[in-house]
């Protein structure tokens, strides 16, 4: 970092338009500050603001979504490293588009924490001189602090961003560090480029899972760590992968993408093999002369293995044997089957990834349509997970807006008027080493939104009234069957909390569109009457129809079906005519609003579904049945 005395004449020499000394600055920020200037660019005014739309972050949150994953496990665990400093940690997609942030609750209030915010854009050209900006065009590690920023207005940050590299080497995504000024730690540069190196390992894993991954050092304590290199090696020898470590230790040597085991180490690769996969740490010289140690971390699936004799007599290299293969693969972690019709391919592409994201603590968001099951996936998460805890649930709509807050975070003796008189200790204490399932999370009171944000973030629990905090280890597991991007754009809901909701999100698809639908009407028969059979073409009936309703109107459709039944079991006769009209119309008073609109046909259609029985769609819906009544009179 530049003394005071330089940056303060290099600043001055910037925004009076002259030349700024020689050795006043690093070479990497002399050089930025000039392209900026070239751009026209004012030192002394506010930057372009530049915040991409809510929907291009969700499509590139997507677009990145297994290096998203293990950007907040590192994030989470950055975030704890540097506690209490003042800190916001930021993901970053290769555009310098900020996708995740995780901060102290000081820092997020403060001028630079509202604009390092998901979808704010933090390139060279937009925001000048800057630690993101400058990692993205240099795809090297860089810090930026204070006074270095180009833009006057940022002088009161430090920021310090690593880039990352996927395993062909190409810049994917970036982490970032920024603080005051004030509060800047010099070991933090160091925490977010092995927090990028960390990622960019596992990276390597889930790219080249077919193949074999060694790690090598100069001294064998280290191959543990994260300065060892790892060599990502296809069965016949061919380099695939090459961390960044790995580079620097074989310096000088053609260690590219694509090169041969045998180009960057002595002796024959079938041989190495031979003491590689014993499970041992090997000795062995790269060509330059040095030795290093070298063990191997993975082995290849076999299936994916070709014919080796063939690539033997076409190359005169050294290869494994088929008879030589190992019969262990790769380590991955099955997805735990749900006790729930779960055939669906969309639903099962949806979930992939879901138990390591359990295991890494990401809160879980599901969305879908009433009567999609969105419960039964909250209860599949929770059987996931393996917590021993209890699952704990939370309907959030029917809570009112002045009790909310002591209901999850619990409240002390006499905390306010009819709080009981023993206290309690809500529910987010109730679920520790369990699971919060916070159902209709888009009815949240807006209050009551910020102190669970700061809950999600600290994951700390102060009751109503007290004093103490505790911690607890939770999974969070939200739910909504409504539109809160949309809720975001009429501010009725924080970004910042939709963001830390839906780390991970399961969308459960309409019944209409499930493929799996006759096996979800021949398990709801199981269960309403196992003695009854019903007929295909029943089923194809069923399948014809729109389901507003979905799961929950197609058992009320069953059970009026068993009791209409004349047979031992239900044919496509068994089904009133009236069971398939749909009240696709809305009352008087929610016509022409939008949003009231499709509340009111989901009660309608439910009213209808369930043969004009106001207590049974209030009971469905989990509403009043004045408000029932109000919509279907």
């Amino acid at each position: 970092m530049q003394s005071l005395s330089n940056i303060e004449r290099a600043r001055f020499a910037l925004e009076n338009g002259q030349r700024v000394p020689s050795a006043t600055l690093s070479p990497v920020v002399s050089a930025s500050w000039e392209r900026c200037r070239q751009l026209g660019l004012d030192p002394g005014t506010e930057p372009r603001d530049v915040v991409v739309a809510f929907a291009d972050v969700q499509r590139r949150r997507e677009d990145h979504k297994g290096l998203r994953r293990l950007a907040l496990a590192e994030m989470q665990l950055l975030h704890s490293q540097i506690a209490g400093s003042n800190f916001l940690i930021a993901f970053a997609d290769p555009d310098g588009v900020v996708l995740d942030t995780i901060s102290d609750q000081h820092f997020a209030d403060s001028r630079g924490g509202r604009s390092i915010i998901p979808g704010s854009a933090w390139g060279e050209t937009e925001r000048g001189t800057n630690g993101l900006g400058l990692a993205v065009l240099l795809k090297e590690p860089v810090a930026i602090y204070g006074r270095e920023h180009y833009f006057r207005c940022h002088g009161h940050l430090s920021c310090m961003a690593a880039p990352i590299l996927d395993a062909n080497g190409a810049l994917v995504g970036l982490l970032d560090a920024s603080c005051s000024n004030e509060a800047r730690q010099q070991h933090t540069h160091a925490l977010v480029r092995m927090a990028a190196a960390q990622i960019e390992n596992g990276l390597i894993y889930q790219a080249r899972s077919n193949v074999f991954i060694f790690a090598f050092h100069p001294r064998a304590e280290y191959l543990d760590t994260l300065s060892a290199g790892l060599l990502a090696v296809s069965r016949d020898g061919e380099v695939t992968s090459l961390n960044r470590p790995g580079q620097a230790l074989l310096a000088g040597l053609p260690a590219a993408q694509g090169c041969h085991f045998e180009d960057l180490f002595e002796g024959r690769f079938g041989a190495a093999m031979d003491g590689l996969l014993d499970g041992g740490v090997m000795r062995i010289r790269d060509r330059a002369g040095s030795t290093v140690f070298m063990v191997c971390r993975q082995i290849g699936t076999k299936n994916l293995a070709k014919n080796l004799a063939k690539n033997l007599a076409e190359t005169g290299r050294d290869v494994l044997t088929e008879q030589a293969w190992p019969s262990r693969s790769a380590i991955a972690t099955p997805l735990a089957e749900p006790d729930f019709v779960c055939l669906d391919t969309g639903l099962r592409q949806a979930m992939e990834g879901l138990a390591d994201a359990v295991r890494l603590r990401m809160p879980i968001h599901i969305c879908g349509e009433t009567g999609t099951g969105k419960e039964l996936m909250a209860r599949h998460v929770h059987a996931v997970s393996g917590r021993k805890g209890e699952f704990t649930a939370l309907n959030c709509g029917a809570v009112p807006e002045a009790l909310f807050i002591s209901e999850i975070f619990g409240h002390e003796r006499g905390a306010f008027t009819n709080a009981r008189n023993d206290g309690a200790p809500g529910l987010a204490r109730l679920a520790d080493g369990g699971t919060l399932f916070l159902d209709e999370v888009a009815d949240i009171p807006p209050a009551a939104q910020t102190a669970l944000l700061r809950f999600l973030d600290s994951m700390e629990v102060r009751a109503v009234g007290g004093q103490k905090t505790r911690k607890v280890d939770v999974q969070i597991i939200s739910a909504t069957n409504c539109d809160l991007a949309a809720r975001v754009s009429e501010r009725r809901f924080r970004a910042d909390l939709l963001f830390r909701l839906n780390a991970f999100t399961i969308s459960m698809p309409p019944l209409r569109d499930r493929r799996d639908f006759a096996g979800i009407v021949k398990y709801l028969m199981r269960v309403l009457a196992p003695e009854a059979a019903i007929t295909d073409a029943a089923i194809e009936r069923l399948r014809q129809r729109k389901w507003p309703g979905n799961i929950r109107e197609l058992q009320s459709a069953l059970q009026r079906a068993l009791v209409r039944r004349r047979m031992a079991f239900v044919d496509e006769d068994s089904f009133d005519k009236g069971d398939e009209l749909v009240d696709q119309s809305t009352c008087e008073a929610c016509s022409g609003h939008a949003l009231n609109q499709f509340k009111c046909r989901e009660i309608r259609s439910t009213y209808a579904a369930s043969g004009g029985n106001i207590a049974v769609t209030a009971r469905t819906l989990g509403l009043s049945r004045t408000t029932v009544y109000k919509h279907v009179r």
